[in-house]
């Protein structure tokens, strides 16, 4: 192929005059395709189909090209890399691929010799190649290489580094490249957690991916010490101790932005396990609209973070979407004009603007004693991380009761339980019902993937034994899992909040002051129009986001 920037102006996709501007340039840092793009000359489907055009290949959208493990295998995944090529369809002696320059002769030859079939090039756009990439070639053939070249005492030295780019260790030694992988596929997957195993005689390596966890890889035991000793040198933690669990973080660079991982060791009759919560801040800057609230619940939630003081609660199980929640509502109350204090443990997610503390219990900076400093601090806005304890459940509520907007986590199954917990920790119930102004209890569903979702109708019986509210005459059209290469599978790709929110009424208050069940505060939270987890469900999957059994799996 001619060079690309003569192909681009031969073939009128960019003018002769913009495009020596961009020869031009000093951007050193980026290759000529990326400066082409970042100055808005073209688009990498407008390169992709300029240099079709000119070279007289056919041009192919990957996303639609139909991409199979068993075709995608015809070539060594090192040579797809290589040559930024991917395998698209595999004919009678003759192998479709995929490339960015189609013209690239010692890259046709390489694969022709690996496969001995007739290769047909065709062009593809370069974001499109990468996206290919992510999804279909994986690290697991690697990590199980890697796995066999460690031995017992691998990794004893290895020298610790602040922030370490997963990119530039690929002549590292064998452990190091096993972990940063580990890492790196959990980060492309869209993994929550990774959890590191021990067992008597195997590694297990998990990732969660959208709150299920998937066994991602099973290893000798014997690299057991080296993998564990390495995260604990990277995430600073005192790799002597094995006897008491001990926690720490550590942040990697993934393709050029910063990922933070909360790392937590666990003993284990087998060994140290080791779990690690990857804190993507790239995937936090959310708006309201990303939460799903329905509307009735959007107006509620929003009624409650906009009052100038009182507390809002947000309860769940662990992994719930709790903090999530509470992040997106101190986005939308936060300006220049209010001081914003967070006392957490751990500080999750950093956010500018916002003044965050973490605790350290070792230093005598607990969750009471830092509520006590923050408050001296004159803040307008204060989030605990969660409400633990009678003491800091008091300090909230006097907060709230004093002027100050708090929003903090409780662990509880629904959101009228909030308020028996707070009584039963030691809080006075008058102080409850006077300082609570919402609880929002919330779940997380799997999303639906929308590639391969498709339509059918459940049956009324069957809609009626869960208590899906329909007409017999008239089913409504529901979406399935099917599964394909863009969702792995599994059918589904990211998940969606289920929420029910409870406003504080002067009923719920009398119920509280009485001490009276939590049965009765949720049959008058009921009647006064709060709607339950499963209902909001279920008005989702009439919407297509997810399916019945979904919401019947974490929603009671």
């Amino acid at each position: 192929m001619k060079g690309l920037a003569q192909t681009l102006v031969l073939s009128g996709l960019i003018e002769a005059d913009d495009m020596a501007a961009i020869m031009a340039s000093t951007d050193e840092g980026n290759d000529l395709r990326q400066r082409i793009i970042s100055a808005h000359l073209a688009t990498d489907v407008q390169i992709a189909q300029a240099v079709a055009r000119e070279t007289g290949h056919a041009y192919v959208d990957l996303a639609s090209a139909g991409l199979t493990a068993e075709v995608i295998a015809a070539v060594p995944a090192a040579l797809c890399r290589r040559y930024q090529l991917i395998p698209i369809a595999l004919g009678r002696r003759r192998l479709t691929v995929g490339m960015v320059d189609p013209t690239d002769l010692i890259a046709i030859d390489d694969v022709t010799t690996a496969t001995d079939l007739n290769i047909r090039p065709v062009v593809v756009a370069a974001d499109a190649l990468a996206a290919a990439f992510t999804r279909h070639l994986r690290s697991d053939e690697e990590l199980s290489d890697l796995s066999e070249q460690i031995g017992e005492n691998a990794a004893s030295d290895f020298a610790a580094s602040g922030t370490e780019s997963l990119e530039d260790t690929v002549d590292e030694a064998p452990v190091v490249r096993f972990v940063n992988l580990l890492i790196t596929q959990a980060i492309d997957d869209r993994a929550s957690d990774i959890h590191i195993e021990p067992g008597e005689r195997r590694l297990t390596v998990r990732y969660r991916i959208d709150g299920v966890l998937h066994e991602m890889q099973k290893a000798d035991r014997s690299i057991q010490d080296g993998v564990i000793s390495r995260l604990k040198i990277m995430a600073s933690i005192d790799i002597a101790e094995r006897r008491r669990p001990q926690d720490g973080r550590l942040s990697v660079v993934h393709e050029g932005r910063p990922v933070d991982l909360r790392v937590a060791t666990l003993p284990t009759v087998w060994g140290e396990k080791i779990v690690m919560r990857i804190l993507d801040n790239a995937g936090q800057a959310l708006e309201m609209s990303d939460l799903r609230f329905s509307s009735i619940n959007e107006q509620r939630f929003r009624t409650a973070i906009t009052r100038p003081h009182g507390m809002v609660l947000v309860t769940g199980p662990t992994g719930s979407g709790k903090s999530t929640t509470l992040y997106t509502a101190l986005s939308t109350v936060a300006n220049e004009q209010i001081n914003v204090i967070t006392v957490e443990d751990p500080v999750e997610y950093r956010i500018p603007g916002i003044n965050q503390v973490q605790v350290n219990p070792r230093a005598g900076l607990t969750f009471q004693a830092a509520l006590r400093s923050i408050l001296r601090s004159d803040p307008d806005v204060v989030l605990v991380g969660e409400i633990r304890d009678k003491e800091t459940a008091t300090i909230s509520i006097e907060a709230a009761l004093t002027g100050h907007l708090v929003l903090s986590t409780l662990h509880t199954n629904d959101a009228p339980s909030a308020l028996t917990r707070l009584t039963e920790i030691g809080c006075e119930p008058f102080l409850v019902g006077t300082a609570l102004t919402a609880v929002v209890a919330q779940r997380l569903a799997r999303r639906l993937c929308v590639t391969c979702r498709e339509p059918y109708t459940e049956s009324a019986e069957r809609l009626a034994s869960v208590g899906f509210a329909h007409d017999p005459h008239d089913l409504p059209e529901l979406y399935r899992a099917v599964g394909c290469t863009d969702c792995s599978g599994t059918g589904f790709r990211g998940r969606v909040g289920l929420h029910e929110v409870m406003t504080l009424s002067e009923g719920l208050e009398q119920l509280v002051v009485a001490r009276r069940t939590g049965t009765e505060m949720r049959q008058l939270a009921l009647a006064e129009g709060m709607v339950p987890l499963r209902e909001d469900g279920f008005a989702k999957v009439a919407q297509g986001i997810t399916t019945i059994e979904e919401v019947l799996r974490v929603a009671v």
